[in-house]
């Protein structure tokens, strides 16, 4: 099937459109309003349930199977350190560095 430049150009604007708009239009009604406390406390779990929400399938289930053994999964391991890093240092960079590390380190000896 063969697509015109202007099919292109306008899927990838709607495309745009589509992406913009969720993010953009909260912000235009609710940045001027005061939220409840109440709501706000709530929307602050929001972002750990959609971390937790990526990251448990790529955790425990790798290759589509519920498995912690190192040879199969070796990220469930590399996030442990990971994990421990990140609540003692807070530290974003060190993290993703620990995290990296861990994981190349269990590669080689897995």
């Amino acid at each position: 099937m063969h697509y015109s430049n202007e099919q292109i150009i306008l899927a990838i604007l709607l495309m745009a459109l589509v992406t913009f708009l969720p993010r953009f239009l909260p912000l235009l009604f609710l940045s001027r309003r005061k939220l409840n406390p109440m709501l706000r406390v709530w929307l602050s779990y929001v972002p750990v349930a959609v971390l937790t929400a990526l990251l448990g399938p790529a955790l425990f289930m790798a290759e589509g199977t519920l498995t912690i053994q190192p040879s199969l999964n070796p990220y469930f391991w590399a996030a442990l350190p990971s994990f421990a890093v990140a609540l003692l240092t807070r530290n974003m960079f060190l993290t993703v560095l620990t995290g990296m590390g861990a994981v190349a380190i269990l590669r080689l000896l897995v």
